[in-house]
């Protein structure tokens, strides 16, 4: 891991390089809440599958998250704050343009990505949100109290309860995740939505209950696909096998010109 500062904070990034011959393409990959690079694109595979698909796989830790500087504010949390981060980070390693993958709240962050520095977005992978970036993905509220709470066994709202579990797994530190959460969830508008021209894709899980339909969404865009990844939930979607392949044929089919 390296790092590098940006609006006070040290970001954590990884900067694989191609495996074998291939587009040696840029990919920035922008994981989810209270995940990390490792544990939403490393461990999943996603590191190792594209770089030996000849790709440059750029993954950094979200301020709040991983190894970069964590905030207890809830004001430094905007999707805003957060794609600047990205767009930051391109600057420092030198890239003009690349392929951008975000997954659940990555994916938000990447669509602001998107909206407010479009020169930089080639195309757009959008998992795990769906419709639900302009709808909405129900009330959160109790994930950050369920964050704070003293103790873990006292949690009854049960997707708190399964973010908690993930926050403990991934050693995070609560009080950042909380304060993100509150303020990272900025919904897009239908008109904001159709302004995104990149080509895009939409991935969600059909067992997803989460991130709300791919193809409600990639409906409103002007060059956007939805692929269901059939039998996956939030949590599993990430990784799966047909994913990957869909991802890879999306990228093949739309090189950085």
């Amino acid at each position: 891991m390296q790092s590098f500062s940006h609006d006070g904070f040290d970001i954590a990034y990884l900067d694989a390089a191609p495996r074998a011959d291939g587009p040696d393409e840029p990919v920035l990959l922008v994981h989810g809440f209270a995940s990390t690079h490792a544990v939403n694109w490393v461990t999943p595979g996603w590191v190792k599958t594209l770089t030996e698909a000849g790709y440059r796989a750029v993954a950094f830790d979200h301020r709040g998250h991983g190894q970069s500087t964590k905030s207890h504010d809830p004001g430094d949390y905007t999707p805003e704050k957060m794609a600047s981060d990205a767009a930051a980070l391109l600057d420092h390693l030198g890239i003009e343009k690349a392929h951008v993958f975000g997954y659940s709240m990555g994916a938000r962050v990447s669509a602001f990505l998107a909206l407010a520095r479009p020169e930089r977005v080639a195309t757009l992978i959008l998992g795990g949100l769906g419709i639900g970036m302009v709808e909405g993905v129900g009330d959160w509220d109790p994930i950050a109290e369920a964050l704070l709470a003293r103790d873990a066994a006292s949690i009854t709202h049960p997707r708190g309860r399964m973010f908690r579990a993930f926050a403990d797994q991934t050693k995070s530190d609560r009080e950042a995740l909380a304060a993100c959460i509150r303020t990272s969830r900025t919904l897009l508008s239908e008109a904001e939505v159709a302004r995104i021209g990149q080509p895009t894709l939409v991935g969600v899980g059909t067992k997803d209950d989460i991130a709300g339909s791919a193809s409600a969404l990639a409906r409103l865009m002007p060059d956007a696909e939805a692929f269901d990844i059939e039998g996956r939930d939030h949590m599993l979607s990430v990784g799966d096998r047909t994913f990957k392949a869909k991802v890879q044929e999306f990228l093949a089919a739309h090189p950085i010109g």
